[in-house]
């Protein structure tokens, strides 16, 4: 239960961060889509650890094998299963975990849950779940490229309390791949891995906010009133480990402006379509796309898992110290950007199926 996402666009993830590998399954992908394993790879890539200076030490190539789904470069229309071996593992790094709980991570709740947890390297609740995310989520992008010429763009916005003033209409992937922080910010990008090193050589962990921006979607997509579009978009990034915050458009910003000052005024541009003047809705109003750009934002939490002492308690209840073990970011947020992409393609694409399925069929 709960490992399912999407409705005709469906993607089922599996695995752990230490067994033999993680993967998802697709299904409602429309055929004869061309797509390859390095189209995949390419995403994967921006997600893989041990990329950078800044990230987690373990190296993984993360090479994806696509076992199904496909055939001669073209999707069939049945299910696509992805497959990532897990090949550097080092589960005795986490033999201490076995008894003790990290501080604010998933271990004991997991075990509060189901009563077992795989305790290496913390199993379904690793972030290397998000494998399966990123690699639906290139499928996901190339569908809205192709459909309706969407392109998504994330980057690292702010890294504790350092945030960088970036225009969500401009920025480039080119600019985002410029620095290993993916802050299109030249020179916070500098500050932002000065800091990151730091911390990290403290044994601490950092958060930071991610901006992701949409373009070109099309109007007319989100469902009411359970599955407005931005209520799915923020269920797709808070299921992102160590997210912990969601805002769209203006976001918690607009509560200090009066509604005059927050309201998009309409107008109509040069093809005769209607605009909104400002963009303070997102790109989305009444859960519906309004052909605006959808700026989002996600806050992710410093990593759990730290070198300092900390105290804690162990499966059987008594009090102890513990310093984390392991590979872990000192900054999840460099590595997040790509999966905060991937999980609003996965949103855009299965509304864009489920807007094409009710509206135009009738037009």
């Amino acid at each position: 239960m709960g490992n399912s996402f999407g409705h005709l666009f469906r993607v089922t993830t599996f695995g752990e961060s230490h067994g033999g590998g993680v993967g998802v399954a697709i299904d409602g992908c429309p055929p004869r889509l061309e797509i390859s394993a390095e189209e995949i790879q390419a995403e994967l890539d921006r997600r893989k650890p041990g990329q950078s200076k800044i990230s987690t030490p373990r190296k993984e190539a993360d090479r994806c094998e696509i076992i199904s789904g496909v055939f001669e470069g073209k999707t069939l229309g049945t299910p696509i299963s992805i497959v990532v071996k897990n090949k550097d593992t080092r589960p005795q790094d986490y033999n201490e975990m076995a008894q003790k709980y990290r501080p604010s991570h998933a271990d004991a709740t997991y075990d509060a849950k189901y009563g077992i947890r795989n305790w290496q390297g913390g199993g379904r609740s690793s972030a290397r779940e998000t494998i399966g995310r990123v690699a639906a989520g290139a499928i996901a992008k190339k569908i809205l490229h192709q459909a309706a010429s969407i392109e998504i763009i994330g980057y690292v916005k702010r890294i504790k309390d350092l945030e960088a003033n970036i225009d969500p209409s401009n920025v480039t992937l080119e600019q985002v791949e410029s620095n290993i922080v993916r802050c299109p910010h030249a020179q916070f990008a500098t500050k932002m891995i000065d800091l990151i090193e730091q911390i990290r050589d403290e044994g601490n962990s950092i958060g930071g906010v991610v901006e992701c921006v949409a373009r070109n979607v099309p109007k007319g997509l989100g469902m009411p009133v359970f599955d407005k579009l931005e209520a799915d978009i923020a269920k797709g990034v808070m299921s992102l480990p160590a997210s912990k915050g969601f805002e769209i458009g203006s976001g918690f910003g607009g509560t200090l402006l009066s509604g005059f000052e927050h309201n998009d005024e309409f107008f109509i541009d040069d093809n005769g379509e209607i605009r909104t003047v400002t963009n303070r809705s997102g790109g989305i109003q009444g859960g519906i796309s309004n052909g605006e750009n959808i700026i989002v934002r996600v806050a992710f939490k410093p990593t759990a898992t730290i070198r300092k002492e900390q105290k804690t308690v162990t499966s059987e209840g008594e009090e102890t110290i513990l310093a984390g073990k392991g590979r872990h970011d000192p900054c999840v947020l460099p590595r997040a950007v790509p999966m905060v992409e991937a999980m609003i393609a996965l949103v855009l694409c299965d509304h864009l199926l489920r807007y094409s399925g009710q509206c135009k069929v009738i037009r």
